[in-house]
């Protein structure tokens, strides 16, 4: 219905919402996050009985191995537990520091200084109950039968404002939650426009997208399709005025070691949001989507920084690429500069979030047209 607002999830762990305008809708305006994160996962059967009972995971994505190590953990995620009716979907927080992983000394790893290579089979198993313990592990984890599982560790440590004027954050899982949160405020604040705007937080993007609550996934092409056959529109011409913003955090120029970076294109923390390129398309941004998110920054009144990867090291990807496999519009694949990417404590700017809800909430308040000429926001 005209002024109508939804969200719906997908395999509980991906969001979705739109709103529907009050005038005729003349295109969508979409920005694009991630809720996943690097960590490890629990494996079926995941107790290994021993002197010391531990955990059995494996990992997930491309995670800084190093920083889990000594430090307290838990588990959160999942569960499917069985009734009398069939299979209940509990969601779980082991609210407490429940498990470490515990690094070995330097006198039995010499090596720990110089390059050492982690053994996922034996040295990442988290200790979860002292010697001759019993491990109940699933007493604790749901009190009663559980037929399926997706549970993680997750770090313990609560988000802290430092710097000498509180200039930084660092938090768990900044890389993709701080642009999920920028994108949510943009879009719960913004003014209404002729546009329809659509929240898309993806799952799985850390391991390449490729699941029904991915950008891999028809999830997001469907809803188009199914606001246009709702409301009576042509999806076709819809999304000719369309745009979508990928939006995943940006590498910052390291201050320890900035030969690492394009000189050229090295954002700084609380420089203001990124745009990143890349020639073979890791990143989407092309010279019309540049234009476009410019131009909202401009409106906005919030400066803009480039990132490329320096040319001889290969960089990763997002979800933008593969996003535009399925919804084709224009899209700049965007990001807050941090540092320390994948480790399990990162860092970014205050300042940044910030502006990048200012930016969010005046996309989200803008009209995109386009012709042959060019596109105007309104």
């Amino acid at each position: 219905e005209k002024g109508g607002k939804y969200y719906f999830t997908r395999g509980g762990c991906a969001v979705f919402a739109f709103r529907i305008p009050t005038a005729d809708p003349v295109g969508f305006t979409n920005a694009a996050a991630h809720s996943d994160r690097p960590s490890f996962k629990l494996k079926e059967n995941g107790v290994l009985e021993g002197k010391y009972p531990r955990l059995s995971v494996e990992g997930y994505g491309g995670m800084l191995i190093g920083t889990w190590l000594d430090r307290p953990l838990s588990l959160a995620g999942r569960v499917q537990v069985a009734t009398e009716h069939g299979a209940e979907t509990r969601l779980v927080d082991i609210d407490r520091d429940l498990l470490l992983i515990p690094d070995l000394a330097i006198h039995m790893n010499r090596a720990a200084n110089d390059g050492y290579k982690w053994d996922l089979k034996s040295d990442t198993m988290p200790l979860f109950a002292g010697a001759d313990k019993k491990a109940a592990f699933g007493e604790i984890l749901a009190g009663g039968e559980i037929l399926g599982q997706d549970l993680y560790l997750y770090p313990r440590m609560d988000a802290a404002l430092w710097g000498s004027e509180e200039e930084f954050i660092s938090s768990c899982a900044l890389d993709d939650l701080q642009c999920v949160w920028c994108c949510a405020e943009g879009f719960r604040n913004a003014k209404e426009s002729a546009s329809i705007p659509v929240l898309s937080i993806f799952d799985s993007e850390e391991v390449g997208s490729s699941s029904m609550q991915g950008a891999d996934s028809n999830v997001l092409e469907r809803l188009i399709h199914r606001i246009c056959a709702a409301c009576g529109l042509d999806a076709d011409r819809m999304l000719s005025n369309s745009f979508l913003v990928s939006a995943d955090n940006a590498h910052a120029l390291h201050p320890n070691r900035p030969e690492m970076a394009d000189s050229a294109n090295a954002p700084l923390v609380n420089g203001g949001p990124v745009l990143k390129f890349n020639a073979n398309l890791r990143y989407t941004t092309d010279g019309l989507a540049a234009a476009i998110f410019r131009s909202v920054c401009r409106k906005a009144g919030v400066s803009v920084q480039t990132y490329h990867n320096r040319a001889d090291i290969p960089g990763g990807s997002t979800l933008g690429h593969i996003s535009m496999a399925h919804v084709s519009v224009p899209t700049a694949d965007v990001g807050l500069a941090q540092l320390a990417m994948h480790s399990c404590y990162e860092t970014a700017g205050t300042k940044d979030s910030l502006d990048m809800v200012r930016v969010m909430e005046t996309l989200y308040g803008l009209t995109l047209t386009r012709d042959e000429q060019g596109f105007a926001l309104n």
